[in-house]
This record gives structure tokens, sequence and C-alpha cells, in this order.
């Protein structure tokens, strides 16, 4: 008898509201209209986390490898030098301490990485390096 039952197998049922264009899918209103008075109404709170929902679950992140890794370390120090807006207040704010420490790891990234990379690796470390290490020099001079 459990061997008849594993073989029906499973449905899957997508009951998500929106396609991965971002656009409401037909098949789901119709689920919807079909639930009539069964679905409490949705309020504010409700849509507000749909929403957030949908966001996450379209956004994805890049492949972490090393040069995802070293890019996101230089940005770092460019938000820092205030030369990248903040997102959420769109202000330029500087910390020049952040930043040295950023590049200092970046340094430390490449004493400890020397003989493991290969040369793409090896030229994109030592390029942001050598460009972080001149845009604070210029910041500090500003100071």
């Amino acid at each position: 008898m459990a061997e008849k039952e594993s073989e029906k197998g499973f449905v899957i049922k997508d009951k998500r509201l929106f396609d991965e264009d971002g656009k409401a899918r037909a098949d789901s209103a119709r689920e919807d209209e079909e639930k009539g008075s069964e679905q409490k109404p949705e309020t504010v709170d409700d849509n507000a986390k749909n929403e957030e929902t949908v966001e996450r679950e379209t956004y994805q992140l890049p492949e972490m490898n090393f040069h995802n890794f070293i890019l996101s370390l230089y940005t770092s120090v460019i938000f820092n030098l205030g030369e990248l807006a903040d997102p959420v207040s769109n202000k330029k704010t500087k910390d020049l301490k952040a930043a040295k420490q950023t590049i200092d790891i970046l340094g430390m990234l490449k004493e400890k990485t020397e003989g493991n990379l290969d040369g793409s690796e090896k030229e994109l470390l030592e390029g942001i390096l050598s460009e972080s290490r001149m845009r604070y020099v210029k910041e500090l001079e500003k100071s």
C-alpha cells in the first residue's frame, strides 16, 4: 500500500500573485474569485508585506566570487569617502576611518593571497587597492 501512495507523486501549484516580470498573474486572479468570501480582505500591512515578499523573491544577489568580493569592498571605500550617496537618505557622508580600514583590509588580502590569485584577480586587486589609496589621500588633503 505504501508503494501505491508513493507512486501517486505530488502536485506543485504556483500560488504567487505576480509573474517573473512583476505583472499580476491571470490564474491567481481567478483563484481569488473562486475563493470569494473565504479570504479575509487584505489590509495595507498585508499589501506592503506582499510587495516586500515579491521584491525579495525577484531580487537576486550576484554570485559571490573573488571579483565581486573585491568590488564590494571597493564600493564600501568610495561610499565612506563620500563619493556615493546613501540610498535611503540620498546624502553623501564621509567616514575616513572606515574608508582607511577597508583599504587596509584590501592590502591585507593582497598580502595574504600572494601567489594564489589568477591573473585577472591579481590585476583587479592591485588596481582597486591603488585607486582606493589615491582617492583616500586626495580626501585627506581636502580635510
